[in-house]
């Protein structure tokens, strides 16, 4: 009984971290990304979740543009930010976001300026499984402030497709709600301080973000070779995203 009841709980608690904070209506719309994953294998996932930020959709919109770009991941840092501390405020050296952006979870393959990022991974392998990512960021309107909606969705083949993707499920439940959390607290934070900038830029390029971020400019961020961002702007060359690397 007590193992049965820890299993639905199990359920119940997985259930509410890959559509936290979503309505029926954001998880059932069309986000860009979507469609990379078209005529993939059956199994797959789709994780929507959202927040409200008190800010308008063009003060928060820096935020998911500099994400993983040089900032960092907002999120638990000692585990997905080699320690350092993400940015508390819009990185000024941080360029524009560009199609073929690489870091180290892919590179950015669609771009919707002011509106929407998706990032794309293809050729990896998951628990023995080769698996192919989406991670996709939406902000808009709501009242005077924004609603920022991401959509992380992914598919596997092999013997052990769902197994990984359940603990792809476990493991982005637990960081994506952070990140969200994450957005929300610096972009609110730094309305109300405007003045006060936690964390002050030191000009080094892996100050806030460890892991090796390569600009589609051919300019970089982070350590090189941490993480193999490298690897990300190959395959953005490779799938014609980005044109004889620019």
């Amino acid at each position: 009984m007590a193992l049965a009841l820890a299993g639905v709980g199990g359920f119940a608690l997985l259930r509410w971290g890959t559509r936290w904070g979503s309505t029926p209506e954001e998880r059932a719309r069309k986000m860009p990304g979507d469609e990379y994953l078209e005529y993939g294998p059956a199994a797959r996932v789709a994780m929507t979740r959202a927040i409200s930020i008190e800010a308008p959709p063009e003060r928060v919109w820096p935020w998911i543009a500099q994400l993983g770009r040089g900032a960092g991941w907002y999120s638990i840092d000692w585990l997905d930010n080699g320690s350092r501390t993400s940015a508390w405020h819009i990185v000024s050296w941080i360029p524009e976001p560009r199609l073929g952006d690489a870091t180290a979870i892919g590179y950015i393959r669609g771009i919707d300026p002011g509106r929407a990022v998706a990032w794309w991974v293809d050729g990896v392998r998951f628990f023995g499984s080769p698996a192919r990512s989406v991670m996709c960021f939406t902000v808009s309107s709501e009242g005077d402030g924004t609603r920022l909606t991401t959509r992380m969705s992914a598919d596997a083949r092999g013997p052990m497709a769902r197994i990984a993707l359940f603990v792809y499920r476990v493991i982005d439940s637990i960081m994506a709600r952070r990140l969200l959390l994450g957005i929300r607290s610096r972009v609110e934070y730094c309305e109300a301080n405007p003045a006060d900038q936690k964390y002050p830029e030191t000009g080094a390029r892996d100050q806030y973000q460890l892991y090796e971020v390569p600009y589609a400019t051919g300019e970089s961020a982070g350590a090189a070779g941490i993480e193999d961002g490298a690897r990300w702007r190959r395959a953005a060359i490779q799938d014609g995203i980005l044109q004889n690397g620019k």
